[in-house]
């Protein structure tokens, strides 16, 4: 068996007969008149050619009609044509009309045939219940002729114009089921373009607001603690130039690992636009917690960690959970004053389930609350709502003061 490639080029024939087919088409959209004059003037011309040649002596019963009335039927058989496409119905009554008179009077022009071209429109552009009064129009005259001059029989004249009545309808029920057809696949490739086009927008604007809260998170922690650590520095410049010296040290070390995370996000970036693959980035998890903690105690936060059960959480959840807790000693640092510390307080539950709480006693205002225009609570709701959490952030209970943030991450999903 000989190998069917899926993507076969097409005969050369068949492209070439569906390249004019479609340029027929777009010929016809833009100028529908024009290409509607061309085909009436045709059935005029030969509708008169069949008057003036006396073509129509041969199938005529009464070869005695008049010459204008046989001229005003092959017009009046023939001109309508011209508004076939935009007007069928109004078309097929007037063109009845003459038909009928054709047939009173014996002429049997052969123009009358010109009917199945609107039988065929109607089918093709109408309601198709249009056509049993449609038929019963192009019918009428045939039994006019057959009950007047008598030629022929009844079902052989009826039959025969019943089946030409139907091949007309049936070729104009075909031609417009493939035509809505292709419209259907038409639309649905627009409407698929359309959605994938509006995936990709989504997809940018979520990758987006990812690098936005990466890069908040990164960069607003890391200057909270070079500030703190800078004002501290400042102090003791005075009376401790050891501890000066040491705050300077401690503000190039929470700056190089600072450029160091950019670095990460950057790459990453660079990567997934090469290889199109997400998630690849080396974030920080809960074994980076100390590190955190460390640069928070030496910017001159005290900083207290309790922890429950053990850690078994996937990378997306450590990051969630690393995260919520940077953007919470941020704000404290921010925010809470002088002399404030600050508790954390983990519990790790059944199946990746994580519980945690972050305490301070500050007394400051915050600016970064549920109310404020601060981008890090925000931040901190978006990333627990991936996992289906809850978040809370506020004042802590009276007679306490600082501030209380309160994240839950439930059981993971099985998939």
């Amino acid at each position: 068996m000989n190998p069917v490639t899926e993507d076969r080029a097409p005969e050369p024939l068949t492209e070439y007969a569906h390249r004019l087919t479609r340029r027929l088409r777009a010929f016809d959209r833009r100028h529908p008149l024009l290409w509607d004059a061309h085909i009436t003037g045709f059935w005029v011309t030969a509708a008169l050619i069949d008057y003036v040649g006396g073509g129509w002596r041969h199938n005529a019963h009464d070869l005695d009609v008049p010459g204008w009335l046989l001229l005003t039927l092959s017009l009046g058989l023939s001109f309508p044509l011209l508004w076939r496409r935009t007007h069928p119905r109004a078309v097929l009554a007037a063109m009845a009309l003459f038909a009928l008179v054709n047939a009173w009077t014996g002429a049997a022009l052969q123009a009358a045939l010109l009917q199945l071209a609107v039988v065929y429109h109607i089918a093709l552009r109408r309601a198709l219940r249009d056509l049993w009064w449609a038929t019963a129009l192009v019918i009428a005259p045939v039994l006019v002729s057959v009950a007047r001059h008598g030629e022929g029989t009844w079902d052989q004249q009826v039959g025969s114009q019943l089946m030409s009545i139907t091949v007309a309808a049936l070729i104009g029920i075909t031609v417009r089921t493939r035509r809505n057809y292709t419209e259907a696949l038409e639309d649905r490739a627009r409407r698929l373009e359309t959605e994938r086009d509006q995936q990709a927008r989504l997809a940018t604007a979520a990758e987006r607001a990812r690098i936005a809260r990466e890069m908040h998170d990164i960069i607003g922690h890391n200057l909270s603690v070079i500030t703190g650590l800078a004002d501290g520095g400042r102090y003791a410049a005075a009376k401790s130039p050891e501890r000066a010296a040491q705050a300077l040290d401690a503000i190039a070390t929470t700056s190089r690992q600072a450029l160091t995370e950019l670095r990460r996000v950057l790459d990453v970036m660079r990567e997934e636009e090469q290889h199109d693959q997400a998630d690849l980035t080396p974030q920080p998890g809960l074994t980076d917690l100390d590190q955190l903690l460390d640069g928070v105690r030496s910017a001159g936060l005290p900083v207290r960690i309790t922890t429950h059960g053990s850690p078994t959480l996937p990378p997306g959840r450590q990051l969630t959970v690393y995260r919520v807790i940077q953007e919470a000693l941020t704000n404290t640092l921010k925010h809470a004053g002088a002399g404030a510390t600050a508790a954390i307080e983990l519990s790790y539950e059944d199946k990746g389930a994580v519980s945690v709480t972050i305490t301070d006693t500050g007394g400051g205002s915050r600016t970064d609350g549920p109310s404020g225009d601060g981008r890090g609570l925000p931040g901190m709701r978006e990333r627990t709502a991936l996992y289906g959490g809850t978040l809370e952030a506020g004042p802590r209970p009276h007679p306490e003061q600082g501030w209380r943030v309160r994240l839950h991450l439930p059981e993971e999903t099985p998939q």
